[in-house]
Order: C-alpha cells, then structure tokens, then sequence
C-alpha cells in the first residue's frame, strides 16, 4: 500500500493570489465551470469575466484553458471563486515586469484621454502615456485640435517602450516616442548593414536646411548636400526639392562607423560637360549671360553650369583696358564659340566674331 501511494502525487490545494490554468467544464449566463484540476471546482461568475469580448466567449467551448485567479479557495459547500478578469492582469503584470527589464516594446490599445495624454490597456493593465510621449500629433493652427485628434486615435493600436512600473501604486507609465525611436534604430542598422556606395534608391524628403535636403529612405535619413542637388548652381534646397517629394537618388557614401548617409540627385544625370560636343561645336553661334569681369576678359554662361571664356581681345575690335568698359554682369550677350576643350572645362568664346564671317583658326597661345 505504500508502494502504491508513493505512485500518486498529493492533492494540491489551491489559495487566495493564485494564478492556476483550469479546463472549462460548462458554459451559461451566469458565468463558467471550471475543472481546477484540485479536489474540487471553480466557478468564474459574469461579473469577473467583462475583459472577455462577446467574440471570445463565443468561441469558448467545454474542454478550452483558461487561466484564472483565485478570488476565494474552495470550502466544503462552494466551489472556488474564480477570476479570468484578474488572471489577465496578473499575467500583465509579469508580462510588462519582463519587457521593462529587457528593454522590449510592448502593445496595447488606447481606451481613453486627457489634457496629460493618452489612458492605454496593455494586458489587462492600464497605463498612461504622457502627451509628452505621444508619436508627434500633426496638429496645424486653426485646423484641429488636440484632443479632436487623441480622440481619432481611441481604440487604436500602439508600440510602447515602458518608462516607469510601480505594481504597489498601480502605477504604468509608457513611451510611444521611444518605441519608434527604437523601431527606426533596428530598420537603421538595417538599411546601413545593406547599403552600398553607388547604389540609385528611392526615398521621400523629409527635411531641407540651409546645407542640403534630408531624404528618409526607409529607417534612416540620409543628406543630400546642396552641391549634390544639381549640375547647376543651387542657392536654396527649395529650388529642387519640396518636402514630401518622392525622389530616386545615388548613394555616394555609406559612413557605418559615424552612421551617416550622403546621397546625390545630380548624379543621376549627364555633368553637361560629357554632353557638351553633343549640343555644341566650335563655330556656332549662341546665347550667353555675362556672370563675371576679370582683368583678362568676361566669363560667360551658355546653359546651366557651362561657363566660357571671352577673353578681353574677343570683346571689341577697339582696345580696351577692362571687360567693364564693353559689357556688364547680367547681359545677354550673342557670342561665337571659337574653342572647345569639354575634357578640361573650357570653352572659348568670342563677341567680335558674331558678325564677321568665321573661319576656324588654330591658336598657337592661349
């Protein structure tokens, strides 16, 4: 007999705090029986079952787990008082006890708001998210107002990263920010472990300064500098990109260690010098800006950056002591190209030619 009772494990008994999984039994209005797997059963009245949604206690049938908590152990006339309510939060506080002490994001639903922010159910707990640490809200002056776009947000869906936990004062306070801050550093990693130099990618501009327009590519925001928007001279970003714009752009350089990104649109394209003989050829006659005056003669610009020089002997056929006496920055100007070296960038050209009749000539001297 001993023998035989070694074989058995002792009847557990179960007492008030305990979190203990159980088989359920029978189903009605009035609430759930439960087989606890002790010497007796519990029972989950309505009233701590609300955090179970009509389609979840739908799909709950005779022989399911539950997990629930112990209200009441069982005496001798009633079955153990059961909660599934209180189960869930139990399992919830674990639950975010564990993403606190490993650094995790953890989500919950938004249930409700205030002036201080946003009232969020994770697990069966409810926590706060300060405005503070709210993803940015996009409220514009005169559109719409704060509270009109938390209450948009009610019943939403969120990533948390959690900021403080204090079970004793129930209190659960929670970050949205860092959670996507968090989520933008993992894609960043990402993108740069992937990211190659000469690579043409597409990405949305995001931001523009003084020195050059930000591009967010993904996960990460790379700097497309003003001398790497155009061929041409650009004085502000504004004048090629708009915030927003999707753009294709060329990765000139991936600096894993700093973690920067420099990209370029004008890559994208021909340097007009490469496309010069195409367009041009010594001899023709074109339009140009005088953009600087020089002791020697006037630079001229023909399209964009291409830029030629009239040497102050191809001004007039009078002598002059300086460009200034002939022409002005500004002007528009007929010219003659008497010279072209695309290969070095350099291009000359002539005023005094334009209306004689022209004939090639090879320059000893430049």
């Amino acid at each position: 007999m001993a023998r035989l009772l070694e074989q058995f494990e002792p009847i557990k008994t179960i007492k008030h705090g305990d979190v203990i999984a159980g088989t359920v039994m029978h189903i009605d209005h009035d609430g759930i029986l439960v087989d606890t797997g002790h010497k007796s059963e519990g029972f989950v009245p309505s009233r701590e079952m609300r955090s179970l949604s009509l389609e979840a206690l739908s799909k709950l049938h005779p022989g399911d787990e539950v997990f629930a908590y112990v209200i009441q152990p069982d005496s001798e006339e009633e079955p153990a008082l059961l909660s599934v309510d209180r189960a869930r939060g139990e399992w919830g506080w674990l639950h975010l006890q564990k993403c606190l002490d490993n650094n995790s994001t953890i989500e919950g639903v938004i249930r409700g708001f205030n002036k201080g922010g946003a009232i969020v159910d994770v697990d069966g707990v409810q926590g706060f998210v300060p405005i503070s640490q709210l993803a940015p809200l996009g409220v514009r002056s005169g559109e719409t107002s704060q509270e009109d776009v938390l209450a948009q947000r009610v019943g939403q869906s969120i990533q948390m990263r959690l900021l403080e936990l204090n079970r004793r004062r129930n209190r659960v306070i929670l970050s949205e920010r860092l959670a996507l801050q968090q989520e933008r550093e993992e894609k960043k990693n990402q993108l740069l472990a992937e990211l190659q130099e000469g690579q043409v990618r597409k990405g949305r501009v995001s931001g523009l300064s003084s020195f050059g327009a930000f591009v967010d590519m993904g996960g990460a925001d790379g700097l497309i500098h003003i001398s790497e928007l155009s061929w041409e001279s650009v004085r502000s970003p504004e004048e090629v990109v708009q915030v927003g714009a999707e753009v294709e752009v060329y990765v000139l350089k991936v600096d894993r260690e700093a973690r920067k990104i420099a990209l370029s649109l004008r890559r994208l394209r021909p340097e007009p010098w490469q496309t010069v003989p195409d367009r041009y050829q010594v001899g023709q006659v074109v339009d140009g800006t005088i953009t600087k005056l020089t002791n020697f003669g006037a630079f001229a610009r023909i399209e964009g950056s291409v830029e030629g020089l009239i040497h102050i002997s191809e001004l007039t056929e009078r002598m002059v002591q300086h460009p200034k006496e002939v022409v002005r920055v500004g002007d528009v100007v007929k010219l003659r190209i008497i010279k072209m070296e695309p290969e070095r960038r350099r291009l000359g050209l002539s005023m005094k030619q334009v209306e004689e009749p022209w004939e090639e000539q090879v320059e000893s001297t430049e």
